[in-house]
């Protein structure tokens, strides 16, 4: 079977088991957990096999015109180099992780066979998002995606938290994908094709008429997708969703989906110095200010989720430096210990009973109920933190490493405050990162007080996968010397310069955090939680809907109340109200936007009650008037009848004497 054969199957088998699960998830329920588990399995064996078939090789590029739309065809078209081909393998073991996991996860939830589909299918988008060689097929997995997004944050219906944040996640993405069309159209415009390969050709041949506004409108879209300032604000709330969709989204697909486009047409950005300095200053801002907010977050979710924005940060932030390697390299890296790190606070999730920090960090020994989750998310963490040997500090160091290099002059084209832009920011953010990295560790698994509850052990469909996913997280760094086969050659060894200064920050910044909790612990008086007995077994998903709307149904008042213990209040001090609320960016477009749609919304609905149906009410009204007098004068009395018609006929003579008299 040709390469290109199996690249079609690769999207094509989850496609198909999203719609066999959708068929029988009724009929034939027994089905529904091996069309859930098989079609991602199977993608990722042929997702490896064209991996290692394309190796260093010439990229696999096949097309087929499906239908003349005039000046600008559209075609089935497939592109696959090496990053193509690793960001494939990434979301096929992730989707089958979360497949797996999900199995034990959501085994009592009545809505698992649609749940099961929509992963498959969101799968399947974004794998026909990373083999796509023509602009408008890769729209159809992006947009598909987005709609997979809506209904799976929205799993858990039955909270306003999950409405809300399915419809926020939703309306953001949508914002940014306006001027993303539309930069899609005057690219294609530009050179006379959707396909990916001449657009880059058109780009060497300086044949784009705009490349500032074509990048800057592209990257409106990015920004809404990969959750990067200021269209960042939906990632957060999409934590009311069940957390294996969480580690899809975060690791795999929908925010990588923009960082992988930048990178797939880097050249289209790196022909404008202006929108590559935009990009940095987004980065900048994106990776700090969510780093800032990480480290001030309760709910274990919402850290990790702002820290997938952060991360992301340092993707884009390579990107505006011109080097996709290292970017591409960070989102594989990043992609196995940040599921690896949301499929652990699923485990967690399901021992404590909640979400909340505040309450784990009132708990005893809840590393001794999972202890599977406690080691995977270990290296984990020291993954994200960027400690070495582990995958995160070569990846992370690449990025700060190209950085370097367009600060220092080393590197040409790309505007070198770009590179200072990025590598500071990089920095701070490393020194943030393995700040909230060690907070969470500590408040999760080094908490005191009343004993952890003991729901029993979590399903081996749960565990297994954590272990699974931590290979990768330890060894994926160690593979570094066979790696640039598939990145065009270009050597992701980090910089000593870079990798000294960058773990130096990052161990400052673990131990600080470490001083700060043993200081802030040492005067903490923590509250009883024996009510926590009495919180049912978390055996379905939804206890997790339970607590993620609220942590007053598990812990009352313990969970919302101060934890003296939590570093981060003192880490921050007077920053830390601000940074708990994302800096009110919310609050900022609710004033801006959301409260003048309502208003307009409102004066429209009252127009329409009050000025249009009066309208429409006053002219049903004459008639039924009319036909009310009508009505009463018949009476059927003849005398009636007789008396009016000779009435009418002395009115008449009347009229006709009168109208006589004045003529003559």
């Amino acid at each position: 079977m040709t390469t290109t054969t199996l690249a079609v199957l690769v999207p094509l088998l989850p496609f198909l088991g999203a719609v066999a699960g959708l068929l029988l998830g009724r009929t034939a329920p027994g089905f529904v957990r091996p069309l859930a588990v098989l079609p991602p399995l199977g993608a990722l064996a042929l997702a490896v096999t064209v991996a290692v078939r394309q190796g260093s090789g010439q990229a696999v590029s096949a097309a087929t015109e499906l239908t003349p739309t005039g000046s600008v065809p559209i075609e089935l078209a497939l592109y696959i180099d090496g990053f193509a081909a690793l960001v494939a393998v990434l979301v096929g073991l992730v989707a089958t992780c979360v497949q797996i996991y999900s199995t034990g996860y959501l085994r009592d939830d009545p809505r698992y066979p649609s749940y099961a589909a929509l992963v498959s299918l969101f799968t399947s988008a974004m794998l026909l998002v990373v083999y796509s060689g023509d602009l408008m097929v890769l729209l159809v997995g992006w947009e598909i995606m987005g709609i997979c997004s809506y209904f799976l944050v929205g799993h858990y219906w039955e909270t306003p938290e999950a409405r809300a944040a399915s419809i926020k996640a939703f309306l953001v993405t949508k914002l940014g994908d306006v001027p993303f069309l539309i930069g899609l159209f005057a690219l294609a415009t530009d050179a006379g094709s959707f396909r990916i390969t001449k657009i880059l050709g058109t780009v060497a041949s300086g044949g784009l008429d705009h490349p500032t506004l074509i990048a800057l409108l592209l990257l409106a879209g990015v920004a809404g997708k990969s959750a990067q300032f200021p269209l960042h604000t939906w990632l957060p709330d999409a934590m009311a969703g069940p957390t294996p969709v969480s580690a899809l989204i975060h690791a795999a697909t929908m925010v990588a989906a923009g960082v992988y486009f930048v990178a797939r047409l880097l050249p289209v950005f790196a022909a404008s110095a202006a929108a590559l300095v935009v990009l940095a200053v987004m980065a900048a801002v994106t990776m700090t200010g969510s780093a800032l907010a990480a480290l001030a977050q309760d709910d274990i979710k919402r850290v990790l989720a702002y820290s997938t924005i952060g991360q992301l940060g340092y993707m884009t932030g390579a990107l505006a430096v011109g080097d996709r390697g290292a970017a591409v390299f960070h989102l594989i890296s990043h992609g196995a210990f940040k599921a690896l790190l949301f499929l652990g606070a699923g485990v967690i999730i399901h021992a404590a009973g909640t979400n909340s920090l505040a309450a784990m960090s009132r708990m005893r020994n809840l590393r001794a109920r999972v202890p599977d989750a406690f080691w995977t998310m270990t290296v984990a963490l020291l993954a994200l933190a960027a400690i070495p040997p582990f995958s995160g500090f070569f990846s992370k160091e690449a990025v700060l490493g190209a950085a370097e290099h367009v600060a220092t002059g080393h590197t040409e084209g790309v505007p070198g405050a770009a590179g200072w832009i990025v590598l500071v920011s990089g920095l701070v953010t490393a020194l943030l990162t393995a700040a909230y990295a060690m907070r969470l560790w500590l408040l999760t698994f080094r908490g005191h007080g009343a004993e952890a509850p003991d729901h029993g052990r979590q399903p081996l469909s749960m565990n297994a996968v954590l272990w699974v996913l931590a290979v990768p997280s330890v060894v994926l760094g160690l593979g570094i010397g066979p790696l640039p086969d598939w990145f065009d050659g270009h050597d992701l060894t980090p910089t000593l310069t870079t990798s000294v200064l960058a773990t130096g920050v990052a161990l400052v910044g673990a131990i600080t955090t470490y001083g700060a909790w043993r200081h802030t612990s040492a005067m903490a008086v923590h509250f009883p939680i024996g009510v926590v007995a009495a919180y049912p077994d978390a055996d379905g998903g939804m206890v997790e809907a339970e607590a993620i709307a609220s942590h007053a149904p598990a812990y009352g008042d313990v969970a919302s109340a101060h934890d003296p213990a939590d570093p981060g209040r003192l880490l921050l001090g007077p920053l830390h109200r601000h940074a708990a609320v994302g800096f009110h960016l919310d609050a900022v477009y609710a004033a801006l936007f959301v409260r003048p749609v309502q208003a307009g919304a409102a004066l429209v609905r009252f127009l329409d009650r009050e000025v249009v149906d009066t309208y429409v009410r006053g002219a049903a009204t004459l008639p039924r008037w009319l036909g009310e007098a009508v009505r009463r004068a018949q009476t059927g009395n003849v005398q009636t009848y007789v008396s009016a018609l000779l009435a009418g006929t002395v009115v008449l003579t009347v009229a006709v004497l009168l109208v006589a008299t004045a003529g003559a």
